[in-house]
């Protein structure tokens, strides 16, 4: 693994970038993700009591709801708006959200593993324990809020921004991100190992913290702040001391 700097026309205030590449792959500048643009109709209010495996809501608003331990996996909801509903032990396994806006849900051990999620926004969620395994998120946006303990195991990711929130020790384990962004976010304790990165931008994170799978980096372009922040995380992964000469 190699770690080039290269200077970028614009796109970054200082003018500088540290991508991080595979010798011999060069150092283009970095694409940038797709955002969704979701615009919904008028919605109506959702009044059909619990959620059900395989359900298809439509045209739906589902606003400050107990939507606990409910069973919905298998579902579809298209142009639907999900508003400061509970969602713990919340089963959407293999669900399909589509042209969707959550806007500060919680709940801890929400089941969203191998669900598709194309063209939505998630806002503001106050979240543990989110079960995203084997998931498939395009053109995903995630603004705002806190989620811990994020399961993201090779779950496919292209064209994702997560902006403003807090991300604490997500697992991004085996999963593919491709044009995605973060953006004004924290990331405490990430977990890249066996991941496969292209075109992620790392730069505007305020603040990269990598547990495991710096060697996955490749794909990734960092500042050249983050790098020296890094520095320590990429002498250990090379097996290299770091020893000042009174020995400390």
């Amino acid at each position: 693994m190699s770690v080039v700097g290269c200077r970028m026309g614009r796109g970054w205030s200082s003018g500088e970038e540290v991508r991080v590449a595979r010798a011999g792959t060069g150092s283009q500048v970095v694409k940038g993700a797709r955002r969704p643009e979701v615009r919904l109709p008028e919605l109506a209010a959702y009044e059909g009591g619990e959620l059900e495996p395989d359900g298809d809501y439509d045209g739906l608003s589902f606003a400050e709801l107990d939507l606990v331990g409910q069973d919905g996996a298998g579902a579809r909801f298209m142009d639907c708006a999900l508003t400061g509903c509970a969602l713990d032990e919340t089963s959407l396994h293999h669900a399909r959200l589509l042209d969707t806006v959550l806007t500060g849900i919680r709940g801890v051990g929400t089941d969203l593993a191998s669900a598709t999620l194309r063209d939505v926004e998630l806002v503001d969620a106050r979240m543990g324990g989110v079960q995203l395994h084997g998931a498939a998120l395009e053109r995903v946006l995630v603004r705002g809020g806190k989620i811990d303990y994020l399961n993201l195991r090779k779950a496919k990711l292209r064209d994702v921004v997560f902006e403003g929130c807090v991300l604490v020790e997500p697992d991004f384990g085996g999963a593919r991100l491709e044009r995605v962004e973060f953006v004004d976010c924290t990331l405490k304790g990430a977990d890249f190992s066996a991941a496969t990165l292209l075109d992620v931008d790392l730069r505007r994170a305020a603040e990269l913290g990598i547990e495991r799978g710096v060697d996955r980096l490749a794909g990734a372009v960092i500042s050249p702040a983050q790098l020296l922040d890094l520095a320590g995380v990429f002498a250990a992964q090379l097996g290299v001391r770091v020893v000042g000469l009174s020995g400390e």
